[in-house]
């Protein structure tokens, strides 16, 4: 599939809507002439308008008087300036992690809503700190107890974006393998699966729905993906994760296919209700 990474900066929604902006802006005029007409130089531009760099202040006032900005577009595009940096509690350790997870982060607090589909264990904003050090643990062996501890902590802190006071909407759909493999110990998995039995039936912005074994073959077979979108106008992205770091795949067919399929899932997976009915046999069980 076509997939195309994150610059190494970490976006924010603010920063890729700002790059959008100015690639419409020149409209039909050639980057060549832009370049020879302001001096500034083509590969800065062209990182500008591919949301590669955030331009300096006065850069960005030079492209708005050659464009001929109107006085609205000028006080939103400065004001989308102003604000398309980010600040984070966690910044210092944020800044120890892999560059597209970093992006990860960031995008997922700016939010408004959340869809995955995860066939081998539980997404990492449902999992317990528990789990989550199970987890990373057997994914990274290599790893000393600070790097553990440090994705640990990061992945905590993401789950802020799940009650927060504007909580993103988030629907989950797992294979019923999720529940099914025990992760850090039946003591660990326990506590996990009833954490998950809350999540269910608290009332909130949490949607979760199982595959169970006997639907057989569905579209989430081809790997696990997160789909997250914005409100308008920015774009959504679809992030996936694999051995050597994540991917974004930001091309609009592209993502489209993704939520396509995302919506098939959901009609082949068990309803809420159901769903959390088996996670309660499993916790019993476990």
């Amino acid at each position: 599939m076509g997939s195309e990474r994150m610059p190494s900066r970490p976006l924010t929604v603010k920063q890729r809507r700002l790059a959008a902006e100015l690639l419409t802006l020149r409209g039909r005029i050639t980057r060549e002439k832009v370049v020879e007409d302001t001096g500034i130089s083509e590969g800065a531009l062209l990182k500008m308008e591919k949301g590669r760099t955030r331009p300096q202040r006065r850069t960005l006032i030079t492209l708005l008087d050659y464009y001929g900005a109107t006085p609205e577009k000028r006080v939103e595009l400065l004001d989308l300036w102003q604000h398309s940096t980010r600040s984070s509690d966690l910044q210092p350790i944020e800044e120890s992690l892999p560059e597209n997870y970093q992006a990860l982060i960031a995008l997922e607090a700016e939010a408004v809503s959340l869809g995955t589909f995860e066939g081998l264990f539980v997404p990492g904003l449902l999992q317990t700190e528990e789990y989550a050090h199970a987890v990373i643990r057997s994914q990274l062996p290599e790893m000393d107890d600070a790097g553990i501890s440090a994705r640990v902590e990061a992945r905590m802190h993401r789950r802020d974006a799940l009650n927060r006071s504007n909580a993103v909407r988030y629907w989950a759909i797992l294979d019923e393998a999720v529940i099914r493999r025990t992760v850090g110990g039946e003591d660990v998995m326990r506590g996990q699966l009833a954490h998950l039995a809350e999540l269910g039936k608290a009332g909130n912005t949490i949607t979760i729905q199982i595959i169970p074994f006997s639907a057989g073959a569905h579209g989430g077979m081809i790997g696990s993906f997160l789909l997250l979108e914005f409100d308008a106008p920015y774009v959504p992205v679809v992030y996936l994760e694999n051995f050597s770091g994540g991917l974004f795949v930001e091309a609009a067919e592209e993502v489209a296919r993704y939520r396509d399929n995302f919506q098939r899932l959901v009609a082949q997976a068990l309803s809420p209700q159901a769903t959390l009915h088996m996670i309660e046999e499993a916790v019993t069980a476990a």
